[in-house]
C-alpha cells in the first residue's frame, strides 16, 4: 500500500476546500503510517482525527505520547510540544477524504453493493452474499466480505457488530483488508445515520438497494423528523453506477424520482411492471415458493427462511445478481441456502405446540411485516412476544411496537433491549401503555432469559413465540458499556429441552 506525506493530506483537504488554517512545522515530507481517532491505537507516525462531541484534548495528549505525528481537528489545541496540525470546517466532512488517501481508495477495486431501508437490510444482505458467494465458489474464488448489523467479516476481521454502518476510517480499513484478501465483492449495510453524517462520502458503490421506508429513529440525538431521515436514505443514489428499488416500498414515486441520479435503475417488487417481477408466492411446507420474471428468465425460486415478507428482500437479491451477471442457477442454491444469523430463526417443540421465532425485529415496518406474515402462516397458532426498545433514541418505536403486539398478541413480556443510560423499567411503562391500549395483557420482566422461560413454560396450546429485537447477539447495553450475555437464541434453545424434559 502507498503511503503519503503530510503535504499530500494537507493537499487533499485543501482541494476539498476543507482547510481553514495548518502549520506542519518543517515536517511535511513526514511519511503518514497511520490514521485513527481513538487515541489508544496510535503509533509513530499516525495522523490522529480530533472527532465527536466527546472529544477531549486530553485523547490528542494521549495519542501524541503514543507516537502521533500530525492532527486533524477544527480547532488548534496547546501542546507541550510542536505537533504539525490540519485545521479543517467539518472534520467529519474531512474523514473520507483522508480513509480514502491513507487506504489507498479501496472501493475501486470492489464490486460494492449496499443495502439500505428501514426493514431487511441485513437479510438481503446476506441473502446477496449466499449468492455471490455460491457464484464465487464456482470460480475457485473467495467468499464475499460483510459489514451488517450482524457482524463483520473482510477477510482479516471477523467481529460481531454494534452499529449498522462503522465509521468511514473503519469502513476503508475492511474495504482494504478484503481487497489485500483477494475478494472480489463486498455487501453492506448502509444506515440513514451514515449516510446523515458522510460516513459513506467518497464511495462509490457498483449497486444500491433500497428496499422500503418507514417512519424510525426519529430522536434528539438521531433525525429530528420523518423528513430528515427519509432525505437521508435517498442520499444514497447520488453515489452508486445501479438503484435497484423496491416498487413495493412506500413513497415509491419519490424514491424512484432521486434513483433518476444513478446513471441505471432496476425495479423489482410485486407489482406487475417490476423489471424483476416477484409472483405466485406459496408456502409449502416450511418452504416459500415464487416465481421470477424478468427479460432473462421466468423461474421457480424457494427459501428455506421463513416469513412470506423475505420474498421482497429475495427479490432485491436477485436484482443485484441481475446487475452483475450472475447466472440464475446461483441466485437459486443461494437464496435456498440463505441464513442470516438471529433472523427468522425458527425453533419447535417436540410436541409441536411450541413455535419459537427469534428476530431482530426492532420497528414499526418490520414488527408489522412479521407479526402479519405469522398470523397468516400459523393462524391456529396463539402469539405471545417477548420484546422491548432501546433507550434515549427512536422513541416513536415504543408506540408503534406497543401497538402492533398488542393488537396480535395473546400476552406480551416487556424485557431489556440495550437500554443504555435510560432505566428498563421507565421503557417498558412507556410501551406498556400502548400494549394495554390494545386490551392485551402484559408484564414486565427486565431479564430476557427469565421472560423466554416464563413463557414458554407457562404456553397453553399451541402457542408461537416472537422473541425480537436481539436475534443472536450476546451483549446487552447498560450505560456505555457492552455486559456479555446468552443470546435469544441460546435461552430458546435451553428453555425448549426443558420444556420437552417436562412433557
Amino acid at each position: 500500500m502507498i503511503t503519503y506525506t503530510q503535504q499530500d493530506y494537507l493537499n487533499t483537504l485543501t482541494d476539498a476546500g476543507l482547510v481553514t488554517d495548518s502549520n506542519l512545522y518543517g515536517h511535511a515530507a513526514d511519511s503518514v503510517q497511520g490514521l485513527t481517532y481513538n487515541s489508544k491505537e496510535a503509533a509513530s507516525g499516525t495522523l490522529f482525527v480530533c472527532k465527536g462531541a466527546a472529544f477531549r484534548p486530553e485523547y490528542l495528549a494521549d495519542a501524541v505520547s503514543h507516537g502521533a505525528t500530525l492532527y486533524v481537528s477544527e480547532q488548534k489545541f496547546d501542546l507541550n510540544t510542536e505537533v504539525p496540525y490540519i485545521l479543517v470546517s467539518d472534520v467529519r466532512k474531512a474523514m473520507p477524504y483522508l480513509g480514502k488517501l491513507f487506504y489507498n481508495d479501496p472501493s475501486k477495486d470492489l464490486n460494492l453493493i449496499g443495502v439500505g431501508g428501514t426493514k431487511g437490510k441485513s437479510t438481503t444482505a446476506y441473502y446477496v452474499k449466499a449468492i455471490v458467494d455460491d457464484y464465487m465458489a464456482s470460480l475457485g474464488k473467495k467468499e464475499s466480505a460483510v459489514i451488517s448489523s450482524i457482524d463483520v467479516y473482510d477477510g482479516i476481521t471477523k467481529v460481531e457488530s454494534h452499529i449498522t454502518t462503522p465509521e468511514n476510517i473503519e469502513l476503508m480499513q475492511h474495504f482494504r483488508n478484503a481487497v489485500d484478501s483477494g475478494i472480489d465483492f463486498l455487501e453492506m449495510e448502509v444506515s440513514s445515520q451514515a449516510l446523515k453524517y458522510g460516513r459513506v462520502e467518497q464511495i462509490m458503490f457498483d449497486a444500491a438497494i433500497f428496499l422500503n421506508i418507514s417512519e424510525d429513529h426519529i430522536s434528539p440525538i438521531e433525525h429530528p423528523d420523518f423528513e430528515d431521515y427519509f432525505s437521508s436514505k435517498l442520499k444514497m443514489f447520488a453515489q452508486t453506477k445501479n438503484a435497484l428499488i423496491n416498487t413495493n416500498s412506500d413513497y415509491f414515486e419519490r424514491v424512484a424520482e432521486a434513483a433518476k441520479a444513478a446513471p441505471n435503475v432496476i425495479t423489482f417488487g410485486t407489482n406487475e411492471g417490476s423489471d424483476i417481477y416477484g409472483y405466485d408466492i406459496e408456502k409449502v411446507d416450511h418452504e416459500i415458493h415464487f416465481r421470477v420474471k424478468c427479460d432473462r428468465f421466468d423461474e421457480t425460486f424457494a427459501l428455506t427462511m421463513p416469513g412470506l415478507f423475505n420474498v421482497e428482500n429475495a427479490l432485491a437479491a436477485i436484482a443485484a445478481a441481475y446487475v452483475f451477471n450472475i447466472p440464475v442457477e446461483f441466485m437459486k442454491s443461494g437464496l435456498y441456502r440463505a441464513r442470516s444469523s438471529g433472523r427468522m430463526e425458527t425453533y419447535m417443540s417436540a410436541d409441536k405446540n411450541i413455535i419459537a421465532v427469534v428476530d431482530y425485529a426492532h420497528n414499526k415496518l418490520s414488527f408489522d411485516k412479521l407479526f402479519s406474515s405469522t398470523r397468516k402462516e400459523y393462524p391456529d397458532y396463539d402469539i405471545i412476544s417477548i420484546f422491548g426498545c432501546p433507550g434515549k433514541k427512536a422513541f416513536i418505536r415504543r408506540r408503534d411496537l406497543g401497538t402492533i403486539a398488542g393488537m396480535y398478541s395473546k400476552k406480551v413480556y416487556l424485557v431489556a433491549e440495550d437500554p443504555g443510560a435510560e432505566p428498563v423499567e421507565q421503557i417498558s411503562k412507556d410501551i406498556a401503555q400502548y400494549v394495554e391500549a390494545q386490551h392485551c395483557p402484559y408484564e414486565m420482566i427486565e431479564d430476557r432469559g427469565e421472560a423466554i422461560h416464563k413463557a414458554i413454560m407457562e404456553a397453553e396450546g399451541k402457542t408461537i413465540l416472537l422473541i425480537t429485537g436481539k436475534g443472536n447477539e450476546t451483549r446487552q447495553k447498560y450505560g456505555t458499556e457492552y455486559l456479555d450475555c446468552p443470546s435469544d437464541v441460546e435461552y430458546t434453545k435451553k428453555y425448549l429441552a426443558e420444556y420437552d424434559a417436562a412433557h
